[in-house]
């Protein structure tokens, strides 16, 4: 059996890699991927470069000097012309827009009549910007009429944040779970991306070979069970080596990419590998190089290695489990066209792992939905990982859940596998019959 089980996984192995679409998709998608990376940082630098110029009437005694230039905003003052004059001007320059402050008795009156002309829907980040301008100055001036001096009021202003320790008094830092969250969530999607890719070559491979008629020659000397096996073995050995490159080949070209075109990475991950407020009031305690540091070092703190480990036991039993599954579909059906009914209750508990994932263990990576999704057999490749970068142990997944989730994946690989090599059994050589689920559960039915 060992013998030729061997030699299904070479055969279909060899089929794989040298197979042309397999060589051009090994070559073209590292180019792709880097290039992709490269066209979106190179757009985000131009977006951040861009600054937009406000043109300013102001008639009103109030708001003089109030809006600073900043980073992505300048302003520029017009006086003595009229509010048409003044849009007629914003646009022949070809300014963003036109900000109007009429008169009025007070601060109030003049914030409620002011308007932002502009030729579309204006972006949100400028209207907050103005918005924050004129709440400072609203603020201000409901506190004065309290009593409260523009000193006092800055002092009320200045931003708070709790300092943050562990019990063994080790400072701790905002944001840090949400981080975490997102490296285990990666290694999660990637393990997700690799079932629907390569689950769907052995479904493929399966029909093809039914459909050609070659299943029966082949079937005469082998077991249908150890056909599908080694057709998932050598499917995702083929799989695993095309991973491979990818990862070698669009780390160096990413590399050479940086050099090359100076491309800031850190811009593209500025907004979202962090929460809000995650690095706020830095300047307040360590300073920015002390917070990055804390950030590193938590980063660095990560169990690598047991990531790593977890990442491929995760791998190859959800792998098997759901190849099992697509073996199956591909040997019940003549097309894949009538693969469309079976797929998408597939695809959804993986689907189901990433979305929910992300929301429990983000808010509470050992709460009981966190958890449950960790220990189903379905869900757990994707959700377990999100919540391992915490380590196992004390403050990280306990013990008991990390060795129940392996073993439920496990038990389910072996009744799985069991099931399916019913339904490839049957359906491998049955044609012309579009098969239902009534057809599929009698199949299992047989022995």
């Amino acid at each position: 059996m060992a013998s030729k089980l061997g030699l299904i996984i070479k055969r279909e192995y060899l089929a794989k890699v040298r197979n042309r679409s397999f060589i051009v998709m090994t070559i073209l998608s590292p180019i792709l991927i880097v290039g992709m990376i490269v066209l979106i940082a190179f757009l985000t630098k131009i977006n951040d470069d861009e600054t937009r110029v406000i043109t300013i009437l102001n008639e009103s005694t109030f708001y003089r000097d109030a809006f600073k230039p900043s980073k992505n905003i300048s302003f520029l003052q017009f006086n003595d012309l009229t509010v048409e004059q003044a849009k007629d001007s914003t646009n022949a320059l070809e300014y963003y827009g036109l900000l109007h402050i009429p008169e009025g008795a007070t601060v109030e009156e003049v914030a409620r009549s002011a308007f932002l002309f502009t030729k579309d829907n204006p972006n949100t980040s400028v209207t907050k910007e103005l918005e924050n301008v004129f709440q400072n100055r609203l603020r201000q001036e409901r506190l004065q009429k309290l009593g409260v001096t523009p000193e006092q009021f800055s002092s009320v202003e200045k931003p708070f944040e709790i300092n943050l320790s562990t019990f063994d008094g080790e400072r701790s830092i905002r944001g840090v779970n949400e981080i975490k969250a997102i490296i285990g969530g990666s290694f999660g999607y990637a393990i997700m991306m690799f079932i629907i890719i390569y689950g769907g070559f052995v479904m493929r491979s399966v029909i093809e070979e039914k459909t050609s008629r070659i299943i029966e020659v082949i079937i005469s000397s082998v077991k249908p069970f150890q056909l599908m096996l080694g057709k998932i073995i050598g499917n995702s050995l083929a799989g695993v080596t095309q991973f491979s490159i990818w990862i070698v080949s669009a780390s160096a070209l990413l590399f050479v990419a940086v050099l090359i075109f100076g491309i800031d990475l850190s811009a593209l991950s500025e907004n979202s590998a962090m929460p809000p407020n995650a690095m706020g009031g830095m300047s307040e305690v360590g300073g920015m190089d002390g917070k990055m540091l804390l950030y590193a070092k938590e980063i660095y703190g990560i169990p690598w290695g047991l990531l790593i480990v977890s990442f491929f036991i995760y791998f190859v039993l959800g792998y098997l489990i759901y190849s099992s599954i697509y073996a199956a579909i591909g040997a019940a059906v003549d097309n894949e066209t009538d693969t469309q009914q079976f797929i998408f209750p597939i695809i959804l508990p993986l689907m189901l792992a990433i979305y929910v994932g992300f929301f429990s263990v983000f808010s509470n990576p050992h709460g009981p939905i966190a958890v449950g999704f960790s220990l189903f057999p379905l869900t757990s490749p994707i959700v377990m990982l999100m919540r391992l970068p915490g380590g196992i142990g004390e403050g990280g997944v306990p013990l008991w859940q990390f060795i129940v989730s392996i073993s439920l994946l496990i038990v389910t690989f072996l009744g799985i596998v069991s099931l399916a090599a019913k339904i490839y059994r049957t359906g491998i050589l049955m044609y012309g019959k579009k098969p239902t689920y009534k057809e599929l559960f009698k199949w299992l039915r047989y022995k």
